[in-house]
């Protein structure tokens, strides 16, 4: 009798002792690290640990990977057969635009660089004031702002070096003008890089023309004698 009764509380205590097992194991599969599968039934691995949800930091993001559009202005330059020659970039930042330009296939020297007042980059085409067609001449003058009419013009930037290889770039600032200027409330405006080197009208008074003319003359005035239009974007 005493026989029976042992192996029936054995029985009795093995009973309890599974269901306990089980918990703990259970347990210890909840706090697996999502590197371990587990075959325990009812749980589900994490997908990432000890760091912000993924999914977030892609909804977060825009996807552009660069500036925001309403801070920064990019252009296409092309030379007058169309072909894509560089990019520009007006970026502003606090009070002054940081101008971003890379160009290639060009011949090397400085080159003339100049915003001018219109949107408009058309390989043969005559200037807004009239006369004989040119390379991008549908561009206008340089970009004058606030009724400025002093020289260098509000548009007129660091000229770009072009090496022997072809290609340059520039990274320079200005106050003279902001992101709105450029934006002329929708109308545009364009950026030119010329054939040759601006002077910015510096020819000083001991250097005289014939008849006695001032110096510098109209020309030299209006484009620092960079010569003609090498290549052109749109800014908007």
């Amino acid at each position: 009798m005493d026989m029976f009764n042992r192996r029936t509380t054995a029985t009795r205590s093995l009973h309890y002792v599974v269901p306990v097992l089980a918990i703990a194991a259970l347990g210890l599969s909840a706090c697996s690290n999502g590197e371990v599968a587990s075959d325990v039934p009812g749980t589900v691995p994490p997908v990432w640990t000890g760091e912000s949800d993924p999914s977030a930091a892609a909804v977060a993001g825009d996807g552009r990977g660069g500036s925001d559009s309403a801070d920064s202005i990019e252009g296409t330059l092309r030379n007058p057969s169309g072909a894509q020659v560089g990019t520009v970039t007006f970026t502003s930042e606090g009070d002054k635009l940081t101008v971003t330009a890379e160009v290639e296939d060009m011949t090397p020297g400085f080159h003339g660089f100049h915003v001018h007042t219109v949107a408009a980059c058309e390989p043969n085409s005559v200037a807004p004031t009239g006369g004989e067609p040119g390379a991008f001449l549908s561009a206008g003058g340089h970009l004058q702002v606030d009724g400025r009419t002093g020289h260098p013009a509000s548009g007129d930037l660091t000229s770009i070096q072009v090496g022997e290889d072809g290609t340059g770039r520039l990274v320079t600032t200005t106050d003279a003008i902001t992101l709105d200027d450029l934006r002329a409330d929708g109308a545009g405006t364009s950026v030119i890089v010329h054939e040759g080197a601006d002077n910015f009208a510096n020819i000083p008074p001991r250097y005289t023309l014939p008849d006695g003319a001032a110096v510098p003359d109209t020309t030299t005035l209006m484009t620092g004698d960079a010569g003609a239009r090498a290549a052109c974007a749109v800014l908007q």
